[in-house]
């Protein structure tokens, strides 16, 4: 079997050099650049299987490099680096469209694993169409309305909404999310999940949509209808 293709993005070339000697032991085939520029350039001319990408970079930051990839198709799973301190960094990512966020330091082998777990979510099956109310998602025409209004939302966000509605009226809980849309079943941390969650609850309530998204004390998040 080929190993995956994965590009690490970083302006530090320590951690380039850590990421490019831990992911290789792991099995994966990995390509290093040291800006934003150079990764665009990197994509498009030999697209990789997933990218691992700084959020703060100079000149060009990861949210942005993100963003561009995202305008111009690219479907590859990006999985973030930030430290502690870059939360509003970190949401800006997930809102560009990186599907998860790891926090400097990371281990290496966790790292490893989230990536797995990524890539083998990359191509789901094609699912048939849901509905919750005025909400409705088509998973196979990437398309999702409410009330009639499109909503523009990530892959990422696509895929939790899609999670939540095809079990509205049930509690899941953070754990069972994490598994179910981003395929993690061993414990990581659960921030990027409560991130997007307020994303798609803005998106779904703009101009004055009904409460759709319910946080459940003690359990989770559910969908149901208004």
């Amino acid at each position: 079997m080929t190993a995956y293709r994965i590009l690490a993005v970083d302006d530090d070339w320590a951690i380039l050099r850590a990421l490019w000697r831990g992911l290789r032991l792991e099995g994966f085939a990995v390509e290093t650049v040291d800006s934003g520029p150079l990764a665009l350039d990197s994509v498009d001319k030999s697209p990789p299987d997933a990218i691992v990408l700084d959020v703060t970079m100079p000149g060009m930051s990861g949210v942005e490099v993100c963003s561009r990839l995202r305008a111009a198709g690219t479907r590859a799973p990006v999985l973030m680096l930030s430290g502690r301190d870059q939360v509003d960094d970190r949401a800006a990512g997930l809102a560009a469209g990186a599907d998860d966020c790891v926090l400097k330091p990371f281990d290496l082998y966790e790292l490893a694993l989230r990536l797995r777990a990524l890539l083998r979510h990359t191509a789901p099956a094609t699912r048939t169409a849901v509905r919750v109310g005025p909400l409705l998602l088509d998973p196979a025409a990437r398309r999702v309305t409410l009330g009639g209004r499109e909503l523009d939302l990530t892959r990422r966000e696509s895929g939790l909404l899609e999670v939540l509605a095809r079990n509205a009226g049930i509690p899941m809980s953070r754990a069972l999310l994490l598994e179910r849309v981003w395929g993690y079943d061993f414990e990581v941390d659960a921030g990027p999940l409560e991130t997007l969650v307020g994303h798609l609850r803005r998106k779904l309530e703009a101009g004055g949509g009904p409460r759709m998204l319910h946080t459940v004390r003690g359990s989770g998040f559910m969908l149901r209808e208004p």
